[in-house]
């Protein structure tokens, strides 16, 4: 069992930034991770995704550049710095983790057992 607690979204102006941690109890330094975004009426976005051992990133290119994740066995934590936001990063934020997600799955929600409740994130143009 894995349990997913997202904290530090709000409301930013746009080109702001903001930092999103997630705390992760029960096993998870073996796990792959995930940020994920959804707003109503369309499907979840993978926005990030980290290895077991927090080597590897990957973005998609609409946050390429713009946020960084980062993921600490140690603290049992996993954050995401977001900078230079934008309105259409408006959004539900979610933690996602996996003991096992094949590299071309890596943003494919389903790919994902364990999930957070979710943290509001609001850009204002």
């Amino acid at each position: 069992q894995v349990d997913l607690v997202e904290s530090g979204g709000g409301s930013v102006p746009s080109g702001g930034s903001l930092k999103l941690s997630c705390a992760a109890g029960g096993l998870y330094s073996r796990h792959c991770m995930g940020w994920f975004r959804q707003v109503p009426g369309k499907e979840r976005e993978g926005v990030s995704c980290v290895n077991w051992n927090g080597a590897v990133t990957y973005y998609p290119d609409s946050v390429k550049g713009r946020f960084t994740i980062s993921k600490d066995n140690a603290k049992n934590t996993l954050d995401l710095q977001m900078n230079f936001l934008k309105p259409e990063d408006t959004a539900m934020y979610y933690c996602a983790a996996d003991p096992l997600v094949p590299t071309p799955r890596r943003f494919d929600p389903p790919a994902y057992q364990y999930w957070g409740q979710g943290t509001q994130v609001t850009v204002t143009s």
